[in-house]
């Protein structure tokens, strides 16, 4: 997610709204499915990711999440309980505010909460395309996608390229497919020169010749 265009962590350190500071380790569980929804929270530092768990404990990633992005805002609609789980990807920073605080802060602060407003329609927007993603592009198409959006491909002003620390298996949820598939398409991805793995991973421009690969063209309209 975008970071907010402003420095918003002044708004939520104020002794009026009383946010304390929450620190996690890597595979760290921030909250779980059914934990009380009664506080949002801000991440500093870190990559959080959030995921839904089914009956069987099968789970789905719904979202990576990296500084600047709030999460678990469903407190403010009255929601009682969390409906997913919140874990710490890499060492996290959170800062958590009590639901009442917030709902006064969005009040009171109208440039903040015109930001937290923007940053909400952006959630929801990329939630949709999200959705469009994963019901009409192969897992190969998906997991590019995916690759570009954590490597910040093509947002102004930044020259983030190198990944977070993530697994095959949590990349595999995120774009539904298995860690096997996941582990084919990176060889590919590797061979191709599309990204580099030294250590770490690193996401080259070029990655974008898989999105535009395998586009699906709509039948033509027949005339008259």
């Amino acid at each position: 997610m975008p970071k907010p265009a402003f420095f918003v962590e002044p708004f939520l350190r104020s002794a009026a709204v009383g946010a304390t500071v929450a620190t996690y380790q890597p595979r760290e569980v921030i909250f779980s499915q059914g934990d009380a929804s009664d506080s949002v929270l801000y991440l500093q530092a870190g990559v959080v990711k959030l995921s839904v768990l089914s009956h069987d404990g099968k789970e789905a990633v719904v979202a990576m999440l990296e500084p600047g992005a709030f999460f678990g805002e469903s407190a403010l609609v009255g929601r009682p309980v969390r409906r997913e789980v919140a874990t710490a990807v890499t060492a996290t920073t959170v800062l958590i505010v009590p639901r009442q605080q917030m709902i006064g802060l969005l009040h009171e602060q109208q440039e903040f909460a015109d930001r937290f407003i923007a940053h909400t329609l952006a959630r929801n927007i990329r939630i949709t395309e999200d959705v469009v993603n994963q019901l009409f592009n192969s897992s190969e198409k998906r997991l590019a996608r995916a690759l570009l959006l954590l490597a910040h491909h093509g947002k102004p002003g930044t020259t983030h390229r190198v990944l977070p620390l993530l697994t095959q298996q949590t990349l595999a949820e995120m774009v539904g497919t298995t860690r096997s598939r996941v582990n084919v398409f990176m060889k590919k991805f590797k061979k191709r020169g599309y990204i580099t793995c030294n250590g770490s991973v690193k996401v080259n421009d070029s990655l974008m010749t898989v999105l535009r690969s395998e586009r699906e063209e709509l039948p033509a309209s027949k005339a008259g």
